[in-house]
């Protein structure tokens, strides 16, 4: 199968399809909904002048949200920890993004970019303090789903000299706007010509990619990091939850480089994509090539078939909600 002119010209985890609905999207700004090109926060917003928020992405499938409470669960613990009001509780800020899913008509295939910063300064400094105003909520809900032949292919990875950072520096476990040790990850990584970075620890293991959360197989067991160094992820939480319910032996562990490259398969997961393959590593590749061309090895594939069907069973719809994201407020 031939790639398309659009597949070919991406590269990456979160690459995909190009969909022309999403020039008229209109994108809800502090609840107003405003169209693409008129969406806009103002340049004294925390978010802009320091990276200073928290977000979340989401996939709106078959018109409910995928694993919606633990994406809540994980902006509110991370406004909490560096002490911002979101300004509105968990039912309220679900709505909202419900009302704007329904103004653009969307019902599957979307994925949602939910922000939340500090809201708007009297002047650029970074003391929260100098706040002037509440939280500002954005929601950009775009038509997108992955690239077929990215998954059918498998990811290109390239281990970075960047770190990632430790709970006594700027704790990964915060999903921030702050994601410049990240941003510099990936230029690396593609100028080494790789789909996505491999980053490791402060002490050389490995720990995550700089968008993505990674997995090894080895004899049948699958390895990830012991997650210190790495976000909460959710569909990473979700793949060792399967695992366990399928007997699958998981261990969450410290590993190096040297176990990667013998690895007998090896996948990044993440809300958009789900579970991608990974083919190469640093010039290596992981396991066999499959006869078929698919590079996903029979425990990814395993795992692909039982997100989906985890993904499907776990939908938050807006009727949901009194007993989802609301009784949690």
């Amino acid at each position: 199968m031939h790639e398309t002119a659009s597949e070919a010209s991406h590269q990456g985890t979160h690459d995909f399809v190009d969909d022309p609905r999403n020039a008229s999207i209109l994108i809800s700004v502090n609840g107003a909904l405003k169209p693409r090109a008129e969406a806009a926060v103002s340049v004294f917003d925390s978010g802009f002048v320091l990276g200073d928020g928290v977000w979340e992405g989401l996939r709106l499938v078959d018109g409910g949200l995928a694993f919606l409470d633990a994406h809540l669960d994980r902006l509110y613990a991370g406004a909490k920890a560096i002490m911002m009001k979101v300004g509105l509780d968990r039912r309220a800020l679900a709505e909202r993004v419900f009302d704007c899913l329904e103004a653009n008509g969307m019902t599957d295939g979307v994925h949602i970019r939910l922000m939340v910063t500090r809201g708007v300064k009297r002047t650029p400094y970074q003391d929260p303090r100098m706040t002037i105003g509440p939280a500002t909520i954005v929601i950009i809900p775009e038509y997108k789903t992955p690239l077929p032949a990215v998954t059918r292919r498998g990811l290109k990875l390239f281990t970075v000299h960047i770190r990632r950072t430790g709970p006594a520096e700027q704790d990964q476990k915060l999903n921030s706007h702050s994601k410049l040790n990240c941003i510099l990850a990936c230029i690396q990584a593609a100028e080494a010509g790789a789909d996505e970075a491999l980053m490791l620890d402060d002490a050389g293991a490995v720990a995550t990619c700089n968008s993505t959360h990674f997995f090894i197989v080895r004899d049948g067991a699958v390895w990830t990091s012991d997650g210190l160094y790495c976000l909460g992820g959710i569909t990473r939480a979700n793949v060792i939850r399967l695992c366990r319910e399928a007997g699958i032996p998981v261990f969450e562990k410290r590993f190096s480089l040297v176990d990667v490259y013998g690895a007998d398969e090896a996948f990044v997961t993440g809300s958009f994509a789900g579970l991608t393959p990974v083919r190469n590593v640093d010039g290596r590749d992981i396991g066999e090539m499959p006869a078929d061309g698919d590079q996903a090895g029979p425990v990814t594939r395993r795992l692909q078939g039982l997100y989906r069907d985890l993904l499907r069973r776990e939908l938050t719809r807006r009727g949901d909600l009194d007993r989802t994201a609301g009784a949690a407020a």
